[in-house]
Formats: structure tokens, sequence, C-alpha cells
């Protein structure tokens, strides 16, 4: 009897587990759910965003499909979410995004420079209010051009020779005027004169591979907003921002954006363009500018005397709040000299940025509601050739005689 009942156990028992359902399998999409975005910030990294994630774009889209089907909360799924768009960007604008090193210099990643650029340029001239896009493709060709000739100087560390000629203005002017001139000439010069011959071929390095970092990490914010307004519209924008990816402020901008007032338009773009300097590379250019004692700041300084943008109408930097001294000639004139030298530092972001929203923004958009044909016919230009065009070194006898026309000598009372 009593093995009897062991036996009708042990079949209960079997049955139970035949019929229990077996327990639950992981879903694809689970290992890449609230993962960190630990390469958002390229300084950290080559590839994606977190390099567990994939950066194909139909195996990204699978899983995020199968995410937002389970419900899941776009918190949850915002590494996948912002990966996604990333390798989209990346690949309708051809680069490869899982070897995308901005580490390895500007002549290595010439040809990402070039792309990234052509995509921002077509995205203005597809929809016309896309203006940070287009801006920043315009402004591009002059930024990448000046890497490649930063890099090109950076071999035999000619920028030495660069500082021994600021020590040799800041001599000629106190010389000419006392001592007592050099507090008023600008720290970004006093630094190239002063630190430009301790720069070595490592701290060119350094700066070129911070500054490549800002370039990759502008992109990789601003432009999977691109592609995701393109192709999905505001909605997939808000789902962006609901993922954490932005604030309220940013949707709104987008919302400016697709409003077809110009002026809405206009502010939603500018918005945009101060997140790009005010947010993602603000603490970048910081640390390239007090790298290293003075051997930064002379670095950042020489790179706003030398900026030229093609912008219709913007004046180059060195040409807004230029350097103005005042000496006195044997017979007691007091002369005013105004210089071709900034008193002020691009990398400085209070100061770039008066310099963008009274320069850049105004004049762009004056020719996005104004000038649209020859805007559209400098973007049409194939990008190799505005980024060759814009390179400083092909610029030389201009920039000259730009810095010549500024050279002013007044008599003042």
């Amino acid at each position: 009897m009593g093995r009897a009942v062991l036996l009708l156990v042990a079949t209960m028992l079997a049955a139970a587990s035949m019929l229990a359902p077996a327990p639950a399998r992981a879903a694809e999409y689970d290992r890449y759910l609230n993962l960190p975005l630990i390469n958002r910030d390229a300084a950290h990294g080559t590839g994606g965003l977190h390099p567990d994630l994939p950066t194909d774009v139909p195996t990204l889209g699978r899983l995020l499909g199968q995410a937002r089907k389970a419900g899941v909360a776009p918190t949850s799924y915002k590494a996948l979410l912002a990966q996604y768009w990333l390798a989209t960007a990346t690949t309708e604008a051809g680069i490869d995004l899982k070897s995308w090193n901005p580490r390895k210099g500007a002549q290595a990643n010439r040809s990402i420079l070039i792309k990234s650029y052509r995509y921002y340029e077509d995205f203005q001239l597809s929809h016309r209010e896309l203006q940070w896009a287009g801006m920043g493709g315009q402004v591009g060709a002059d930024f990448g051009g000046g890497l490649v000739d930063f890099e090109l100087f950076s071999m035999p560390f000619d920028v030495k020779e660069i500082g021994l000629a600021a020590n040799a203005v800041v001599k000629a002017v106190m010389d000419a005027g006392g001592p007592a001139l050099r507090n008023f000439l600008p720290k970004g010069l006093l630094a190239l004169a002063d630190g430009g011959a301790k720069i070595n071929g490592d701290d060119l390095h350094y700066i070129l591979g911070m500054i490549m970092v800002m370039q990759r990490n502008i992109f990789s914010d601003l432009m999977p907003m691109h592609a995701a307004y393109v192709d999905k519209g505001l909605p997939a924008l808000a789902e962006m921002r609901d993922a954490g990816l932005f604030d309220d402020e940013i949707y709104r901008a987008w919302e400016n954006v697709a409003s077809k007032n110009p002026d809405r338009i206009a502010a939603g773009n500018a918005r945009l363009l101060r997140r790009e300097q005010g947010e993602v590379i603000k603490e970048q250019w910081d640390q390239v500018r007090n790298y290293r004692g003075k051997v930064g700041a002379a670095v950042t300084y020489l790179s706003t005397v030398a900026g030229s943008p093609s912008v219709a109408g913007v004046k180059p930097p060195r040409a807004l709040d230029p350097v103005v001294l005042y000496s006195s000639t044997p017979d007691g004139k007091r002369l005013k000299l105004t210089t071709p030298l900034p008193d002020w530092d691009w990398s400085v972001y209070p100061e770039r940025w008066k310099y963008i929203s009274g320069q850049l923004l105004p004049k762009y958009k004056f020719m996005v509601n104004h000038r649209w044909p020859q805007l559209r016919a400098a973007l049409q230009v194939p990008y190799e050739r505005q980024f060759e065009s814009h390179r400083p070194i092909m610029n030389i006898p201009q920039i000259l005689y730009s810095m010549a026309e500024q050279i002013r000598v007044e008599v003042v009372k």
C-alpha cells in the first residue's frame, strides 16, 4: 500500500512539472536596457555610446522595436534609442561608427570631416528650416581645414617660431610705448609669447585630439536629432526627450524649428547652437585653454587670430573687439593704434557666444531669408573643394591683407 501511494505521488509530481510553465526566457533586448552612455563624450573611447551596443541600424531598430512593443519605459531603452539614431546619422553620412576614433588626428579623419559636414549641408539644402546644420556645414570647412593645417604645423613644431614672433611683437610694443603697455595686451598674446616656445609635439597631439573629440561630440549630439526630425518628425524627438536624451527646452527649440515661422525657426536654431557651444563642448574648450600652464592658452589664442569664417558678411574673430593701444608722440599728440589682434579668446564661452550671436547667427539668418539662391549655390559646391579652399594655408595672402586693413593709427584728443 505504501509503495502504491509513493508511486502515485511521484506520478502526480511528474505530471505537475510537465504542466508548469517553463522559466521565462530573457528578451533579446534585455541586456541593452539601462546601459550608461559611457562614450557619449568621445574623449572616453572609440565606437558607439557603449561598447556592448550593436552599431548596425537594422539590429538596433529590431531591438528598439521589441522594447517599445513590450511597453518598456523610454528611460530604460535610452541607450538603444540614442545609438539607433546615432548609427542612422553616421550610416547616412557614410561614416563607420564602430571605427570612428577622433584621437587619430585630422589627416586620418579627413574623410570623416568632409562626410560629416557634407551631411550637415545636405540637411540645409533639403530642409530650409535646418539652419544650424547649414551654418555648421559652412563653418566646418574653415574648422576642418584649420585642423589639417594645425596638424601640418605640428610636425616640425613650427608653432615654436610663432611663439618667438609673438614675443617679438610684445617687445616691439614695449619698446615703442614703455613696459606699462604690456598690461594692455590680451592674455592670449602674452601666453603665446611666454609659452609658445615651450610647445612640443605631445602638446599639439593632445590639443588636436581634444578638438577632434569636440567635433565628434557635436555630431553625436545634434545630428541624431536632425536624422530623427527628418525621418519621423517631432514624435521621434518627443521620444528622445522622454528617454532623457535632452530636456523640454530643447524639444521646444525643435518645435520652433518646425513652426514655419521665420523668427521662431531662427530662435530654435539659435538654441541648438547654444547647446552645441555652451553645453556639449564648453568644458572641453576650457580644458584645452588651461592645458599645461600657458601652452593651451597660446594655442587657443592663435586659433582666434587665424580664424576666418566663410559665412557671407561675417567678420573674422580678430576684427571683433581688437586690441587698441594708446601712445604719445614727441610733440605731445595722443595716438590710438587699432591692431589686427583680438582682445579675446575663442575658447572662452561668453566671449565665443558674443561673437556667434552678434556675427554668425544674424548674418546666416539674413542669407537664408534674403539670399537663399546665393547660399544654396555655396552649399552645393562639392565639399572636398570647400574644405581645401578654406584651409588657412591656402588663404595666407587674404588673411594678411585683412590684418593690414584692420591696422589704424588715429590722433585722439
